[in-house]
């Protein structure tokens, strides 16, 4: 795969909006990350959870998850394969970064990595 799976081109639009053809803080961010997939050596599914792991370790906030959750949403990464991650990751970032975490992506994308407040489960497939 010679594209970062997590790259994505934000559409030319107005110039004075942040997606627009005029947009540093996009551009400098897509610079960054040119190249890291290749570099990296990994496979496009461990290279995504790669990322959603620091992204987790860092405490960073839920709109960096879009990214990369989305292109792992893309290329077929269930929802296990990230429970996973951060089943594996808890012990080393902590407990309060992760329930962040899990909140943020259920949030932004409808899976339940955690049991509900109420103790049921909507997606079964998700927790387990």
């Amino acid at each position: 795969m010679a594209e970062d799976p997590a790259a994505q081109t934000a559409p030319d639009t107005d110039d004075t909006r942040p997606d627009g053809p005029d947009r540093p803080v996009l551009d400098t961010l897509m610079r960054m990350t040119d190249g890291a997939y290749e570099q990296s050596g990994l496979d496009p599914e461990t290279y995504l959870l790669t990322r959603i792991a620091a992204l987790v370790a860092m405490g960073a906030a839920p709109a960096s998850y879009l990214l990369n959750l989305g292109a792992a949403e893309d290329i077929g990464v269930p929802p296990a394969r990230i429970q996973g991650t951060l089943v594996a990751i808890a012990p080393v970032v902590g407990s309060a970064r992760v329930v962040t975490a899990a909140h943020g992506i259920g949030d932004a994308f409808g899976l339940h990595l955690l049991p509900l407040p109420d103790g049921g489960d909507e997606d079964e497939g998700a927790t387990t």
